[in-house]
């Protein structure tokens, strides 16, 4: 991550175009604000939009802006998010979603530096710097005709890598911040059993998902609820299980409603599996399809009950 660092570092002196590439959820956005935030234009206004989440027929307007009268609704001239950028920086999340023809007045923007709003008959000139983000290969997008070629040898110019979770080396540093803020406090740290358990999970949503699961853990440590339960809870259900004809995984099938949030099998059912194994716990969690960890913490809260 020191590399990335200095290569944002290095891109934010520049205004040259910035395509940040990676995983969803692994921080091409933290990565842009961090290249607006060093670079010229930071007193400047950032303005963020995710080309995936907005209507398609909205996509013109939003990007150019709109005069008074263009359309039902336009009460007002609307400045789009281009010229709401001018002199700072304009970040376009998932690009690679961005519909073909409205790709094509991308390229008209970036060429001539300048909008043209719905209902106006005169180009506006825009000073702005561009960092788009993509999930996708675009490469690839280019070859299947879903992404213009000319587009992305403009968007292209930096390519960086955002590397997910999983492959950075200051995971520690990471989670002991993303809990820090949870706690809503600096004095508060991970326990290293804490971060080990942390660490042993692969976090297919990136810092987006570890950064749920410490709020999440912020909010039930206080009743009882330990992390090692949480994480069974996060990653017991995940891509490529067998599931029964209802839809559900057979540790589903089994869970009964039982804690704060979320199904776990009956202690009754999981007294029973415990004697058919002669308690042995390894077996017994993996019969019932929850980890060892959700097991004892079971059997620990049902003894003290007994």
């Amino acid at each position: 991550m020191k590399n990335i660092e200095n290569i944002l570092l290095i891109a934010a002196k520049s205004d040259i175009s910035v395509l940040l590439q990676g995983e969803s959820g692994a921080g091409k956005e933290v990565c842009a604000r961090y290249i607006h935030s060093h670079s010229p234009r930071k007193n400047a206004p950032f303005m963020a939009l995710n080309c995936g989440a907005i209507s398609r027929n909205l996509t013109e307007s939003i990007l150019e802006g709109a005069k008074k009268g263009a359309f039902t609704g336009a009460h007002t001239d609307q400045p789009g998010v281009v010229r709401a950028s001018h002199g700072g920086t304009l970040f376009l999340d998932e690009i690679g979603e961005m519909p073909l023809d409205i790709q094509c007045k991308l390229l008209r923007i970036l060429q001539e530096k300048a909008v043209l709003p719905l209902g106006s008959a005169q180009s506006i000139p825009v000073d702005f710097r561009l960092i788009c983000a993509t999930n996708r290969d675009l490469r690839h997008e280019v070859a299947a005709g879903r992404f213009r070629e000319d587009l992305y040898f403009r968007l292209n110019v930096l390519p960086i890598r955002v590397p997910p979770l999983r492959e950075r080396d200051d995971f520690k540093d990471i989670a002991q911040q993303l809990w820090q803020e949870a706690c809503c406090s600096e004095n508060c740290a991970l326990e290293e059993h804490e971060v080990a358990a942390l660490s042993r999970r692969n976090w297919p949503g990136n810092v987006r998902q570890l950064k749920n699961v410490m709020q999440r853990y912020a909010l039930l440590k206080p009743h009882g609820i330990n992390l090692v339960d949480i994480l069974s809870a996060e990653f017991e259900i995940e891509p490529g299980l067998n599931h029964t004809a209802n839809g559900k995984s057979p540790a589903q099938t089994l869970a009964e409603p039982m804690g704060l949030y979320r199904a776990r099998p009956h202690w009754d059912t999981i007294n029973q599996e415990l004697e058919n194994n002669k308690w042995n716990r390894s077996l017994t969690a993996r019969k019932l399809g929850i980890s060892r960890g959700s097991l004892n913490y079971q059997i620990k809260i049902h003894s003290a009950r007994t």
